[in-house]
């Protein structure tokens, strides 16, 4: 693993301005791999350092709202069934502000673009909706390239510590009821 680290670091070194273009690329790709936006910004961080890797990251996430906001009017059926998911989960009276939307994109568990498809609903036009986007793209790419730029400077001994210490939690925070069946709790008379 290091070995294949070590060679990562060093095509990215010597990749000059190619490293960049291919991560902002695989931003745009990431949806065609069901990638988290998360996973893209933590290798960001551990690849490129944070300032960097934040600017790279909000570059691709921002191309990927614009990638979205034209494929999605393309496809006005599918544009119709991911407003009904939308009123379905959130509801239909429901709608965020931009930085509402800014804090949503921070949980790795709500899906980007159903919070693009929200931005879509409160933009006036494609300049406002660009707009809005880079804003509210801002927060998640500079807080999840810093996590990454902080793993990355992370030991072997202190992620080893640090995972150590979540055995414990995880055995703690554990679901502590048990669900018996009536049959196996009354045994029938024989």
């Amino acid at each position: 693993m290091e070995l294949f680290g070590n060679y990562l670091m060093a095509f990215i070194e010597t990749g000059g301005f190619l490293a960049p273009l291919l991560f902002i690329s695989f931003h745009l790709l990431r949806p065609l791999f069901f990638l988290p936006v998360v996973f893209i910004c933590i290798s960001g961080g551990v690849l490129f350092g944070a300032v960097a890797g934040s600017v790279y990251s909000l570059i691709g996430i921002t191309l990927s709202s614009i990638m979205f906001y034209y494929v999605i009017r393309w496809m006005p059926g599918t544009f119709n069934k991911l407003v009904r998911v939308k009123h379905k989960l959130i509801g239909k009276q429901t709608s965020f502000t931009p930085s509402q939307i800014a804090l949503l994109r921070l949980v790795p568990f709500i899906h980007f673009h159903l919070l693009s498809l929200c931005l879509m609903e409160i933009s006036a036009g494609f300049k406002d909706y660009t707009k809005s986007a880079l804003i509210t793209n801002i927060p998640l790419a500079f807080v999840y390239t810093s996590i990454g730029q902080w793993i990355s400077n992370l030991t072997p001994l202190h992620i080893f510590i640090f995972l150590m210490a979540l055995l414990p939690l995880l055995y703690l925070l554990r679901r502590k009821e048990i669900i018996i069946k009536w049959n196996e709790f009354f045994h029938p008379a024989t």
